[in-house]
């Protein structure tokens, strides 16, 4: 669709970051505010209330994605959540291990993003380690590991999504959306705090259309993207070092604009606040972490929002994986945390943590 608006000097890719940027400043707006994170959704002490903001974004994203694709202004056919070789192993212990690093780190990658933005340093240190650890596996010197992972490999044929059983799509879909409003409905959240997660889930169908359809140009095709930040966190490092031999895409205008809208958002909301490590222990904590989501994110295909916010709106089965994969291996970790706590002869109440 691109061609025919008649642009001579500018690209599809250059409009495409400026497209991220806009999605992405909506993104770290509506975050900061809403609080936005699939691990307080799954470990965190108020995991109640997260997961109502979590699950009112996914039943959003999944009828808004799935809308789309009825109405054939886009195709998951040739994507890579789609590929009959289910990378299985991969997956598993990829997931696991981000799971863990969400906990170890005290966020997913995308709360860490919008934390950056608000002043965490905490978050920007644990943000480029990940981004340097997922560089290395998609391009440098882990890649070898990620291809010897991802050779185990369990044949789907042509059943590599939900939409293939019988039901279809959309009953499938329906059945995902519900049972993710109704937890979001039974989770106490404040009508406005449900709000901007409905509009966070509408940027998942809304990315999907711009790079798969408005952007669409045959002659100089991108790649269909929606929110992700596994490959746009490695992107941007690399564009960030690079810039004059490298060209942005998608991912840097993405990362870029979360940033700058989280900033705002806490600059006029009063919520901006210096924060930084408290000892060296926590330093080793949290960078052990973010070099755990690093290697995950790229083994399971995807972090918490690009596999699971933006994934699951596909039906996968390799992103529903992920997923649950991520959501065990935070539990996971979660208790041998706790467990070792306990052990030591801790008090019952979990000691204090830092803020995310």
């Amino acid at each position: 669709m691109f061609e025919s608006f008649g642009f001579e000097e500018t690209t599809a890719k250059e409009v495409s970051v400026l497209f991220a940027l806009g999605i992405g400043i909506l993104f770290g707006l509506l975050a900061e505010r809403s609080q936005f994170c699939f691990r307080r959704a799954v470990v965190g002490n108020d995991r109640r209330a997260a997961a109502g903001v979590w699950l009112m974004a996914l039943a959003v994203a999944v009828i808004g994605t799935q809308f789309a694709v009825s109405a054939e202004l886009i195709s998951f056919d040739d994507h890579r959540f789609m590929a009959s070789e289910l990378p299985v192993f991969a997956i598993l212990a990829g997931g696991a291990l981000f799971g863990a690093g969400i906990v170890l780190t005290r966020g997913c990658v995308s709360r860490l993003t919008v934390l950056s933005g608000s002043g965490n340093l905490r978050a920007l240190l644990v943000l480029v380690v990940f981004a340097i650890v997922a560089h290395a596996m998609l391009k440098g010197v882990l890649a070898p590991l990620r291809v010897a992972v991802g050779s185990v490999t369990l044949d789907m044929g042509t059943t590599t999504s939900l939409a293939t059983l019988p039901g279809g799509a959309w009953v499938w879909s329906g059945l995902i959306a519900a049972a993710a409003l109704g937890g979001a409905l039974r989770s106490g959240n404040r009508p406005v705090t449900l709000l901007m997660a409905v509009l966070i889930g509408a940027l998942v169908p809304l990315a999907w259309v711009g790079t798969g359809f408005i952007l669409l140009d045959e002659f100089d095709p991108i790649a269909m993207e929606s929110l992700s930040f596994t490959s746009p966190a490695a992107d941007s490092l690399f564009y960030t070092i690079a810039a004059s031999s490298i060209p942005a895409g998608f991912g840097a205008g993405l990362m870029g604009g979360v940033l700058l809208g989280a900033l705002l958002s806490s600059l006029v909301f009063g919520s901006f606040q210096w924060q930084s490590f408290e000892s060296p222990r926590q330093t080793g904590r949290y960078l052990t972490g973010a070099a755990l989501m690093g290697v995950g994110g790229v083994l399971a295909g995807g972090c918490t929002v690009g596999a699971g916010l933006s994934g699951v709106p596909t039906l996968s089965f390799a992103a529903l994986l992920a997923l649950v994969s991520i959501a065990g291996g935070a539990l996971a970790t979660q208790a041998v945390i706790q467990g070792a706590s306990g052990s030591a002869g801790s008090p019952a109440t979990p000691s204090p943590q830092p803020a995310e």
